[in-house]
């Protein structure tokens, strides 16, 4: 254990005086004796538990789980609520507040008397959100993630929450009745945990892991799975390690370690999303990574965890094949394995031994489940600083496609037109939706993945190229271009776009071009005037002027870089 005057929580609670009065007086007046908070480090256990966040409704449960592992290594628990988010249920989305819970976890944490800390989280942007946070303060810092729900069962069938954009598509062309739509919204959400496929939460699980910031099999456990509870014990054990041995967020999250985390999001089929929450991270930590270091170090990697939505299998089979660390063992040729981990031990160490039990579900490079994968980073006069697409998720035939715009201003012109029977269009154009990138929704909401005109799906056409500015749900899946940069709403040549527009989408050339030239963009760009709705209060204004945007990570640009643990004021 280490001296008590090498805590950070000494500055509260080894104090003598009025000061020190004041802080062990307050926390004795709930049962806590002097001799825990005076020579033990504090841990600090981040809950995002809420009932408004389907997804974290079993925390409650995790939080003591780590508390008996914090008091069984020899360290002292508090536990404290920062900001949920529910993507299930938060307007307009919740990747608007991604950023504000950062900054509620980070002021949290240096704050108060905290000498390490437990960050628990689960749907999707509760696990940026807080490891953003964390990283800007520093202090030593472990994950645990929620876990996946079980899979969902429907008519003797598994689902997961991709078939949720099927069943929407059947219902529309009227392959669905809403009755069976409702019998099958029964046999969704079969327990506690996030999305049962490789969606973003699961792929936000999968990141942790592979750069090191939480113990080996933390990815894949079920929520419902004792095991997890077993692995938060564990880790309560692990963050008391932590603080004895210094070993800090900065030590752990090197560049090679995000390096590996690129590598294994290709080889999982990982959400787009994680482009923009490992930039920001990366941001926050002060490692220089950009959108291109997507494309280049998932350029070689396969797919060979065969998850929806790139795949058949869910996340429970996932981890009944070896979880996570069969993945990385497959990968290790591929990986920087002398990349330090949470439990001090490299990455090599860790995983060298693990092993795939099921080669359905988990391949091999020599024999993967699709030799197509990762993230490709795709560079044109649309979007000059950069877009993305998930190939494994895309239809072959529409990785090479030239079509005309078919143009949506907004995301409620499109709810209007889509369906209408008189729109022009034909499974050859190419959908453009604008105005859903960080400031014109605001927020960059879950859009991207636009559903098809009625009249196509009832020819059974099910996939068409489509462009935005707006994100995709890791659940998502289809030719869909993703993050234009810069966004339309901050002058991008999106914004010029017109219906009838030639565009011309070459994944493998990694090109996206509409047949414009130089001086009608010039024109048109000049002629242009912002069309998007600009809030006049609170923290959405705040997020409007600042936010950056989706290939810098869209991270508000004064919350860059780190703060540090020491607090400069002292109220007493």
């Amino acid at each position: 254990m280490k001296q008590e005057n090498s805590l950070r929580s000494s500055n509260w609670f080894a104090r003598g005086g009025k000061d020190g009065f004041i802080y062990r007086a307050w926390l004795k007046k709930q049962g806590i004796p002097s001799h825990e908070l005076e020579g033990k480090p504090i841990i600090g256990i981040c809950n995002t538990w809420s009932e408004l966040t389907p997804c974290n409704s079993h925390f409650r449960e995790l939080a003591e789980a780590v508390k008996r592992g914090v008091l069984e290594a020899g360290g002292y628990p508090l536990e404290f609520p920062v900001m949920s988010l529910g993507e299930t249920l938060i307007k307009p989305t919740a990747m608007l507040y991604r950023n504000l819970v950062s900054m509620d976890v980070e002021e949290s944490i240096r704050a108060n008397p905290l000498d390490g800390v437990v960050l628990l989280c689960g749907c999707d942007k509760t696990t940026p959100a807080l490891v953003m946070g964390a990283c800007s303060v520093n202090i030593p810092t472990i994950v645990v993630s929620g876990g996946a729900m079980l899979t969902g069962r429907h008519r003797g069938h598994s689902i997961g929450t991709s078939d949720i954009w099927r069943f929407s598509e059947d219902v529309r062309a009227g392959r669905m009745s809403n009755e069976e739509l409702a019998m099958a919204e029964a046999g969704m959400c079969r327990s506690d945990g996030h999305c049962a496929v490789m969606g973003t939460a699961s792929t936000m699980a999968c990141m942790v892991e592979s750069l090191g910031l939480s113990l080996p099999q933390n990815a894949a456990i079920p929520a419902p799975d004792a095991a997890r509870k077993v692995l938060s014990q564990l880790s309560g054990n692990e963050i008391v390690k932590m603080v004895c041995e210094n070993r800090r967020l900065s030590d752990i999250l090197t560049r090679e370690s995000f390096e590996n985390a690129i590598r294994v999001n290709a080889a999982i089929g990982g959400s787009t999303n994680f482009v923009i929450h490992l930039l920001a991270i990366a941001g926050r930590i002060g490692i220089e990574l950009n959108l291109q270091d997507m494309d280049t170090f998932s350029a070689n990697i396969p797919l060979i965890a065969n998850l929806q939505p790139s795949g058949s299998y869910f996340m429970e089979d996932l981890y009944y094949a070896g979880g996570l660390p069969a993945v990385m063992n497959a990968l290790l040729q591929h990986l920087h394995t002398d990349c330090m981990t949470a439990n001090g031990k490299t990455i090599g160490a860790n995983y060298a031994d693990a092993v795939s039990y099921n080669k359905e579900v988990i391949s091999t490079l020599e024999d993967p489940f699709n030799a197509v994968s990762g993230i490709v980073v795709l560079k044109g006069n649309i979007c000059e600083d950069g877009a993305v697409i998930k190939p494994s998720a895309a239809s072959p035939h529409l990785m090479q496609h030239t079509g005309k715009a078919v143009v949506f201003e907004d995301i409620d012109d499109y709810k209007k037109r889509i369906d209408d029977p008189a729109l022009e269009v034909d499974e050859n154009s190419i959908l453009v939706l604008k105005n859903v990138g960080p400031k014109g929704y605001p927020g960059m909401p879950e859009v991207g993945n636009l559903g098809l005109p009625a009249k196509l799906l009832a020819r059974g056409i099910t996939d068409m190229v489509r462009i935005s500015d707006g994100r995709m749900s890791g659940t998502g899946f289809g030719t869909v271009v993703l993050h234009v940069s810069p966004e339309a709403a901050a002058g991008g040549n999106l914004a010029i776009i017109q219906e009838g527009d030639v565009i011309t989408l070459d994944v493998h050339q990694r090109r996206l071009y509409a047949d414009i030239t130089p001086e009608e963009i010039a024109r048109r760009k000049a002629a242009w005037k912002p069309v998007y709705p600009q809030s006049t209060r609170g923290y959405v204004q705040l997020y409007q002027q600042h936010v950056e945007q989706a290939h810098l990570g869209a991270d508000l640009d004064f919350l860059k870089g780190s703060s540090g643990s020491q607090v400069t004021r002292d109220s007493h």
